[in-house]
């Protein structure tokens, strides 16, 4: 049964109204604004012959990040490919991070540079200091510094992945003309946010089963996964600080960046997804500015969404939109 009591058709047709807070393009420039003053070099240094690999070429990347922080990335190229390369920017899902190279090596074999975003604070690679951190109630990241605005984690690992897409620009091998964010679920509503902040910058958004998106209908209907967390918080503080704690979460709605995102996009939903229910991944989707809007509907599928099948539509639409790498 689907999670949803939406039809497909009328998914399609969902368009609630989410408003978007009176100064949130003025709050994401004065944050973009403030992380890149802080300079910082991005560094690369090859480590392909630790792990062994005879057909990809790895990179241990360090960009700047929020507050000029360091933050960890692989970068993966087809070993002796010609540049620049398509590349494609990706970020984790929750509690995830950017792992071993050896768990990212599709893109690679598919002819694209790959530029894999550690998580600060839920990989192993790059901390989180942890501002805000008196409002973690539970065991996630979901509410650590929801308190505000300025405090919210996902201020810090937004403003991260903005900069990722900053640093493609100073590495080898990349064209910075062919930028494809993508990620699933956290990493999905990650790629929305940076295409809506960095819409000159992307060229394509990857956006699979995508979390971060449609809060308030997300806290009253997921049946599973990180939203969970927020249900949890706000039962406990209730009433006195919901209004407060959404008010918060109002600056980092996926709805508000899709608006603002201009670059074709590729979304994946599950309709039997408990953890990002079907009208919340649509509630971005059908707000989404750009005219070149594709979303791939797995009937019977979780929040695993449409696994290895999936990749291949991937893969296919990108060629379509001439972004595969030269053959």
């Amino acid at each position: 049964m689907s999670l949803s009591d939406q039809t497909p058709d009328e998914l399609l047709d969902y368009r609630p109204e989410v408003s978007a807070p009176k100064d949130f393009d003025a709050f994401w420039q004065r944050t973009l604004a403030e992380a890149r003053a802080r300079g910082g070099a991005v560094k690369a240094e090859p480590v392909t012959d630790r792990y062994l690999l005879s057909t990809v070429e790895v990179d241990d990347v360090r960009f700047p990040g929020w507050n000029g922080e360091p933050v960890a990335a692989w970068l993966l190229r087809p070993r002796g490919a010609e540049g620049p390369l398509p590349v494609v920017v990706t970020f984790a899902g929750y509690c995830g991070g950017r792992g071993l190279p050896t768990d990212h090596l599709l893109w690679s074999a598919a002819g694209y540079a790959q530029l894999v975003v550690d998580s600060r604070g839920q990989g192993h690679d790059t901390p989180d200091r942890g501002e805000g951190d008196g409002t973690q109630w539970v065991e996630g990241f979901m509410t650590r510094g929801v308190d505000s605005p300025d405090n919210y984690y996902y201020r810090r690992l937004m403003t991260d992945c903005v900069r990722a897409v900053d640093a493609v620009a100073e590495l080898p091998g990349l064209d910075a003309g062919r930028v494809v964010v993508a990620g699933g679920s956290q990493g999905g509503g990650l790629a929305i946010a940076v295409g809506g902040l960095a819409p000159d910058q992307v060229a394509a958004v990857l956006a699979d089963v995508p979390f971060l998106c449609h809060f308030r209908h997300a806290a009253r209907t997921s049946a599973d996964g990180p939203y969970l967390e927020l249900t949890k918080y706000l039962r406990w503080h209730s009433p006195h600080r919901v209004q407060t704690t959404f008010a918060t979460l109002d600056y980092f709605d996926g709805v508000h960046f899709a608006r603002r995102a201009t670059a074709p996009t590729l979304f994946s939903v599950g309709l039997m997804d408990p953890t990002c229910p079907p009208p919340t991944v649509y509630a971005a989707f059908n707000h989404y500015a750009g005219t070149d809007r594709t979303m791939t509907a797995w009937p019977f599928a979780d929040h695993g969404g449409g696994f290895g099948f999936n990749t291949a539509v991937q893969l296919k639409w990108l060629r379509e939109r001439g972004l595969a790498p030269q053959q």
